[in-house]
């Protein structure tokens, strides 16, 4: 699969099936689309390309408003070079370009940029300017230039439909089991590590201390979470505390994973942190010591109920 970044760059003389959206997250949902658009690419010998944006729509309609992305751009091209795509094509998400009309962005990115025989698209789509126009119209068009539009269904876990925004709401309760199950896969958080207080270190746990890639990226509700860290393209368990470090009177939010049965230095490193659960708050203790007791029984707590890595 090929990542197009600049899709001012993207040409193609072969005919494609393509899907529109910022699929942040790329839940099951979105899984479906793309598994449809993949799917009906090796029957017709069309090329399958998804078409997202960047920056997110609402960073550029609504610049006031909190950003609560669930992936960056980079994990998820990372997720989406999973799922068999022959191109990924990234367009910037403009004042100018949320404008086009109907019409105009049928003509400019359906047609002159993607060469569309075949669209699929969500159960929400919707196009052009105010996301005034749906799949109907969508329909109107394809009769007009000869391609067809193939709708999907919402997707449904448990009798619920699955969406962006119930993923949100599942990571700020902590809810990490849900939001998991609705992605299809580990909410994830990649940055740099940065140089902490190094208290860990002190009673045998030092953390590496992430600063996050994007700070538009939403972060799940303060806790302990069983992990799994990507160092190095190699996967190890450990645990992650979201919060202030209250035992010694942290008073800033951070983030520290520590990396069972792993020594090193990984300051300045960039890691990828896969977050398995939450199974605890972060508690104040009256010592150092009391600390240190207490991540004993998370670590063993890990290592028997996350003993086999996943990823």
């Amino acid at each position: 699969m090929s990542i197009i970044r600049n899709s001012a760059t993207f040409s193609t003389s072969k005919k494609t099936i393509v899907t529109v959206g910022t699929f942040d997250g790329v839940h099951l949902g979105h899984q479906e689309i793309i598994t449809q658009v993949v799917e009906r690419a090796e029957k017709s010998g069309l090329t399958a390309v998804l078409l997202t944006f960047d920056p997110h729509p609402r960073k550029v309609l609504q610049p006031n408003a909190p950003m609560s992305l669930i992936q960056t751009l980079e994990e998820r091209a990372n997720t989406l070079a999973r799922l068999g795509l022959d191109h990924v094509v990234v367009h910037p998400f403009t004042k100018s370009f949320s404008q086009l009309s109907a019409a105009a962005y049928v003509e400019a990115m359906l047609l002159d940029m993607l060469n569309t025989k075949e669209i699929v698209i969500g159960h929400n789509h919707r196009f052009g300017k105010n996301r005034a126009a749906a799949a109907d119209v969508l329909e109107h068009f394809g009769n007009i230039y000869d391609f067809s539009v193939t709708r999907i269904s919402a997707q449904q876990l448990n009798n619920v439909s699955i969406s962006s925004t119930k993923i949100r709401a599942a990571l700020s309760a902590g809810d990490i089991a849900t939001a998991n199950a609705y992605l299809g896969h580990p909410f994830t958080l990649t940055g740099t590590v940065v140089k902490g207080q190094e208290k860990g270190r002190t009673i045998g746990f030092p953390t590496a201390n992430i600063l996050v890639d994007d700070t538009d990226k939403i972060i799940p509700k303060e806790g302990v979470y069983a992990a799994q860290v990507n160092i190095e393209n190699k996967w190890y368990l450990g645990m992650m505390n979201i919060g202030t470090n209250p035992t010694v009177n942290g008073q800033q939010q951070s983030l520290e994973v520590h990396v069972i049965d792993w020594s090193g230095n990984l300051y300045e490193q960039r890691i990828q942190v896969a977050i398995l659960d939450r199974f605890r708050d972060e508690v104040r203790f009256d010592s150092m010591a009391d600390l240190q007791e207490q991540l004993k029984k998370d670590k063993d707590f890990i290592l028997t109920d996350y003993k086999t890595l996943t990823l």
